[in-house]
């Protein structure tokens, strides 16, 4: 009986797991859109990119934008309920409107080296990057966007605004994260800038100061 209590504790504790489910919808689709749009796409350029130089020691930071969002969305799930929410409804709604552009909009990049002027373990890392990842389906960049749902995250959450010391490095984390989209020539900064704007126009919805103003989804109850 003590272990029945304590599972049907444990579910309704985490119940809030049903969110995850979303990658069966994400994954499945951004595959598609990987496997299916591969050219005559629109390609996204700006004039900006000619003058930003390839580092490839950007990669390093590139590569643990996936170690950081998941340490900054299971931070929330375990401790604040209605943050988890707010930042995962923030997270979906932006990623299902990227999906939804890249469906109707093919784009991708043609910015990539082809060749390397130094041969080092960040630039295998680099080409090891290239191979998997296609140039294609940029617009608007989610490495950005998604980073800059996390440092909204943090910036709402009271129990990491009393550590200076992890915002000052969640703060640093996210900008060389944004920074390592365009040095390692994955996005244009046309794909940042929109991030940037997709970010604007969700904020309102999911992080108002009115409850009246701010989703449902966002405000499940605790």
């Amino acid at each position: 009986m003590k272990t029945i209590g304590r599972t049907k504790t444990f579910i309704k504790k985490y119940s809030h797991a049903w969110v995850f489910l979303y990658a069966f919808i994400y994954l499945p689709w951004f595959n598609y859109l990987e496997e299916h749009i591969q050219k005559n796409y629109f390609v996204i350029h700006s004039p900006l990119d000619d003058f930003i130089p390839f580092v490839e020691y950007f990669i390093i930071p590139y590569y643990f934008w996936f170690v950081f969002m998941a340490i900054c969305v299971f931070y929330f799930f375990f401790t604040d309920k209605r943050g988890f929410y707010r930042i995962s409804s923030f997270l979906i709604f932006g990623m299902t409107v990227f999906l939804i552009i890249c469906t109707v909009f093919p784009n991708g990049l043609n910015l990539r080296p082809t060749d390397f002027a130094r041969d080092n373990f960040c630039v295998d890392l680099v080409r090891r990057l290239y191979t998997i990842d296609t140039p294609t389906n940029v617009l608007p960049s989610i490495h950005v966007f998604n980073t800059v749902g996390v440092l909204i995250a943090a910036a709402h959450s009271n129990k990491l605004r009393a550590h200076k010391g992890i915002m000052w490095g969640v703060y640093i984390t996210g900008i060389l994260i944004i920074l390592s989209t365009v040095f390692l020539k994955q996005h244009s900064v046309t794909d940042v800038i929109a991030a940037f704007a997709m970010a604007c126009i969700i904020y309102p919805f999911i992080y108002a100061s009115q409850p009246r103003k701010a989703t449902k989804f966002s405000h499940q109850p605790i």
